[in-house]
């Protein structure tokens, strides 16, 4: 890791006494950083067909969404349960 040495055990144990809210930001944060590095990735064949399969289906069905928001509260009361 660039130089840096790092004790996973540790960092997990930091990262757990965060509150979800926060480990799901950080989780979003640590994303954003992979997404900026490999923004350039050549996709598969498979990637690029399921890609435009998936564009496809939403052309076709433009009403057929689960706004963000939905998605993201859904998925904390489950993760609260």
């Amino acid at each position: 890791m660039k130089g840096t040495i790092v004790d996973i055990a540790a960092t997990l144990a930091e990262i757990k006494s965060l509150s979800i809210d926060e480990r799901i930001a950080l989780v979003e944060a640590i994303w954003d950083s992979i997404d900026a590095e490999t923004e350039n990735l050549p996709l598969t064949d498979a990637q690029r067909q399921e890609l435009e399969r998936r564009l496809a289906y939403h052309l076709a069905n433009p009403d057929d969404v689960v706004p963000w928001d939905e998605v993201r509260a859904q998925a904390l009361a489950r993760a609260r349960r």
